[in-house]
């Protein structure tokens, strides 16, 4: 019955979907062609589901998975390389939608999930309708279809999945699955070793693809200026950003942690202070409106699902912080050997009286702006598109020079 109710689904709002991006044709059309894939791919993932037992490891449901999530990071580029589309709102309400797919990893509430991405859709679809109203109907229509096509999945997954997918309890393992490619880079100070809920440790992958694997690296004593006198080059004469309160400011990054962990939620803001060699820190049920706040913590690893308006790493040393998404920006302050990795949209990064800040950038980051001040160490990876990443410091030492109008100041490279 799932498998058969999946199909009506297919040949019901998503064959509407796809018929309308036809219509409208261009970029929509050929977005819609990934879509459609994508759908297809779940369909097949769903009847392994109903005629084997749940996989035995975390590893070989990864491996199940991998097709369908290769899906989604390929309707996500597709946006991303066509930023200069007639047509940019449709994609980027599908780009912004389609991680409903993942509902299949979340438990124990999916359908949830799924109401969740069809809103982060909507704010593309009303643009649509906001511009095309007046000028075709087949634009609004188009925009009908897909949110009802998100509306039926949820209503399928409340009636056949309701706590998550549900597998066969009898029948044979499916041969011939690959395993997950390697990750690129050592996978232990990115994401927690021992996650309780498995599937939920699944989340990144369908939703982001392999961006996961590209976590962070290890911050050596030869890099750490503090360390290595002949790395330093001084540092930036810009005004410091104030970050949090005064009290926070003075604190340092190497004060000895004799107070209890801390890790709760204060109205909005989620406050995660004191912990020590705590790698399993998670927030998984982040709102846009909330902030996350982590305060002198060491040693110490944190996740953040969801996407939130700001998050703030303040007197923190040797920690990560791997994220979805913030709406405004990510600071760090009186920090040491800190770094970051930003899985879908950060537009500010703000480093203020920090040494050692390592900064992944996803895809999606691409136009971030960083903004430092008495800070050193600083490096930015950007992605390739072999999967690799490609590091540049930030600049740590400028000139500046006399002119009538006042000073000009530049960066100065690196010497040697």
């Amino acid at each position: 019955m799932s498998v058969t109710a999946y199909e009506d689904l297919l040949a019901g709002p998503v064959k509407e979907y796809l018929q309308l991006s036809e219509k409208i044709g261009g970029d929509v059309a050929t977005h819609s062609k990934l879509v459609e894939k994508a759908f297809q791919l779940q369909l097949e993932f769903i009847r392994t589901a109903a005629n084997r037992p749940a996989p035995a490891n975390l590893s070989e449901q990864i491996g199940l998975l991998a097709p369908t999530s290769t899906q989604i990071q390929k309707i996500q580029e597709f946006r991303e390389k066509s930023r200069g589309s007639q047509f940019f709102n449709h994609l980027s309400a599908i780009s912004e939608s389609t991680p409903a797919l993942g509902w299949v990893v979340v438990t124990p509430t999916p359908a949830p999930y799924i109401k969740e991405m069809n809103d982060a859709g909507q704010f593309y679809t009303n643009r649509v309708l906001k511009e095309w109203k007046e000028k075709d109907r087949v634009h609004v229509e188009w925009c009908k279809a897909w949110v009802q096509t998100l509306t039926d999945l949820q209503q399928y997954v409340r009636q056949h999945h309701t706590t998550g997918l549900v597998w066969a309890k009898t029948g044979s393992a499916v041969a011939g699955i690959p395993p997950p490619p390697p990750p690129s880079m050592p996978m232990g100070d990115v994401v927690p070793a021992n996650i309780s809920d498995d599937r939920s440790a699944l989340f990144a992958e369908i939703n982001q693809g392999e961006a996961i694997t590209k976590n962070l690296k290890k911050v050596t004593s030869d890099m750490q200026t503090h360390k290595n006198p002949s790395l330093r080059t001084g540092p930036a004469p810009f005004k410091a950003v104030h970050v949090g309160d005064a009290a926070s400011m003075k604190t340092s990054a190497n004060a000895s942690i004799d107070k209890c962990p801390v890790f709760t939620k204060d109205g909005k803001k989620w406050l995660v202070q004191y912990h020590k060699g705590n790698k399993d820190l998670l927030i998984d049920s982040a709102e846009m409106n909330n902030v996350v706040y982590m305060f002198q913590c060491q040693d110490s690893t944190l996740v953040v699902k969801g996407k939130v308006n700001t998050i703030t790493i303040d007197s923190c040393r040797k920690s990560s912080v791997v994220f979805d998404s913030v709406v405004s920006s990510i600071e760090f302050v009186n920090c040491q050997s800190v770094q970051m990795q930003v899985l879908g949209k950060v537009p500010t990064i703000s480093i203020d009286k920090t040494d050692g800040c390592q900064m992944y950038l996803s895809s999606q980051s691409m136009d971030v702006e960083l903004i430092s001040s008495k800070s050193s160490e600083m490096n930015v990876m950007v992605p390739q598109e072999n999967g690799d990443y490609s590091e540049y410091p930030v600049p740590e030492q400028f000139k500046t020079t006399i002119s009538p109008k006042g000073l000009n100041t530049i960066a100065v490279g690196s010497l040697g």
